[in-house]
C-alpha cells in the first residue's frame, strides 16, 4: 500500500521535474504539505519558477488553477468573490472569486494591504468562505502556495503572524546551479517544457493521499520529541515568538507525509528533524536583539535541533 502511495507522488515528481529543473527538494517539499493538507509559502527574488512550480503542480493533478496578482489596490472581494445586481432579474447574484479552485496561486502576496492579506484566512483555515452571510464550500482537495518577495524589497508588507502560521512550510528555491541553468535556458529553445505538461494524477487522488497520510503510525517517543522541541522555542530567550499548538500538528503530520513517501507506515525521527526548519522556522519571531546580531530563525531551530536528544 505505501509502495503505491511513494509510486503516485514519484510520478508526480518526475512530471515536474521535466520543466523545474534542479530542484528537487523544493519539489518534495511542497508536495509534502499538498499531501498533508496545508499550504505553501514559496519567498525568493522574481524569476526562480515559483509561479512556474504552482501552474505545474496544478496541471499534474489535473485541479482547477486560479491566480492572484497581489498589489496595493487588491480588496477583499477580489479574491473571494462578490455580490452583484442583475437588473434583468431584479435580484442580486452572486460572482466567485478566484479562490474558487484546487490550487490558488497567491502571487506576491506580500505586496498587498494586511487587510488584503488577511482575507486568505478563513479560506485556508477553514475551506469555505462566507459573503452576505452565507457560507460557501471551496473545491477539494484546496492547496494554496504563495509566494511571496524578500521583506527588504520595495513595496512589500511583511505577512502578520497569524497569516504565516497558517502555511505549513515555508520553502526558498534559491537560484539554479549553473549546470541546470544551461538545462533550463536549452529547454526553452523553442518552447516552454510546461506547454507540454500532461495530467499523471487526478484531484480524487490527492484526496486519497491525503486520507492514507492521516494512518501513518508516530510512536509516542517521536511524538514527544517533537513536542521538546517546540517546548524549546518558548524556553528561549531570543524569542519573542515561538511555535503554537498549530505549528506542533504541522510538524506531526508533514512527518506522516514524508514517511509515507518514503514508502514507510511508521515516522522516523529523522523525518521529524528534516523538516524542522521549514515547518517551524517562519512562525518564531526574533526580539529585537536578536535581529540586529545577526541570528536567523533557521539559526534558532538548527541549534535547538542540534541540543534537543534524538530518541531511539
Amino acid at each position: 500500500m505505501r509502495s503505491e502511495f511513494a509510486a503516485k507522488i514519484g510520478i508526480v515528481e518526475q512530471n515536474l521535474s521535466q520543466v523545474i529543473r534542479g530542484k528537487n527538494e523544493c519539489m518534495h517539499l511542497v508536495l509534502i504539505s499538498m499531501i498533508a493538507g496545508g499550504h505553501t509559502l514559496l519567498e525568493d527574488v522574481p524569476g526562480t519558477g515559483k509561479t512556474t512550480l504552482a501552474k505545474s503542480i496544478a496541471r499534474s493533478i489535473e485541479g482547477i488553477f486560479r491566480r492572484i496578482q497581489f498589489t496595493p489596490d487588491l480588496l477583499p472581494a477580489d479574491i473571494t468573490g462578490s455580490s452583484y445586481y442583475n437588473p434583468r432579474d431584479g435580484i442580486f447574484e452572486y460572482r466567485e472569486g478566484p479562490v474558487f479552485a484546487n490550487v490558488l496561486l497567491a502571487d506576491e502576496i506580500n505586496r498587498t494591504s494586511p487587510r488584503t492579506q488577511s482575507a486568505l484566512l478563513e479560506v485556508m483555515s477553514e475551506n469555505q468562505i462566507t459573503v452576505d452571510g452565507r457560507r460557501r464550500d471551496l473545491p477539494q482537495p484546496f492547496f494554496v502556495i504563495a509566494t511571496q518577495n524578500p521583506s527588504e524589497f520595495h513595496g512589500t508588507y511583511p505577512l502578520p503572524e497569524a497569516q504565516l502560521d497558517r502555511f505549513m512550510v515555508k520553502v526558498t528555491m534559491g537560484y539554479p546551479e549553473p549546470e541546470d541553468e544551461i538545462e533550463i535556458l536549452y529547454s526553452q529553445n523553442t518552447s516552454h517544457p510546461f506547454d507540454d505538461l500532461k495530467p499523471v494524477v487526478t484531484c480524487h487522488d490527492v484526496l486519497e493521499l491525503q486520507a492514507d497520510v492521516k494512518t501513518v503510525n508516530l510512536d509516542r517517543t517521536v511524538a514527544e520529541y517533537i513536542l521538546r522541541l517546540v517546548s524549546a522555542t518558548r524556553k528561549d530567550s531570543r524569542l519573542q515568538l515561538s511555535v503554537s499548538p498549530r505549528g506542533s500538528l504541522a510538524l506531526y503530520r508533514t512527518s506522516q507525509a514524508r514517511a509515507a513517501l518514503a514508502g514507510r507506515d511508521y515516522v522516523l525521527p529523522e523525518d521529524v528533524r528534516s523538516l524542522a526548519v521549514p515547518v517551524l522556522a517562519h512562525r518564531i519571531g526574533l526580539d529585537t536583539r536578536a535581529r540586529y546580531s545577526g541570528v536567523t530563525a533557521e539559526r534558532v531551530i538548527e541549534e535547538i535541533l542540534e541540543e534537543t536528544p534524538v530518541p531511539r
